[in-house]
């Protein structure tokens, strides 16, 4: 993110969006009440080459774990973040907690 007027793109994946989904809303919430500008979007995993080009970050869930080479493959050579979410606040859906790990890990 060059200056707070850039919108960070984040895509959720999980395996058919629909948990992904819940924890995107959770995410919105949380980066909403910072005064965050995010545009936060969930999908099914196999959607990940359509958004590829468009996000800053790729969230990605536990359960995905082993997919994860596949993905590092994909956003090779893109200045996309990926991030495989933590199975303490994906089980509960915890937007906080996840925004938190996010924002960590893009040094922001």
């Amino acid at each position: 993110m060059a200056n707070a007027e850039e919108v960070l793109n984040v895509l959720l994946i999980c395996g058919s969006g629909a948990s992904s989904g819940f924890m995107a809303a959770n995410l919105r919430k949380a980066a909403k009440k910072r005064s965050l500008n995010m545009e936060i979007k969930a999908r099914g995993e196999a959607e990940i080459e359509n958004y590829i080009d468009d996000i800053d970050a790729l969230l990605v869930g536990p359960h995905l774990a082993y997919i994860m080479d596949d993905i590092k493959e994909l956003t090779q050579g893109t200045d996309v973040k990926v991030l495989l979410m933590k199975p303490s606040y994906y089980s509960t859906l915890n937007g906080e907690e996840a925004l938190d790990d996010l924002l960590s890990e893009l040094n922001i």
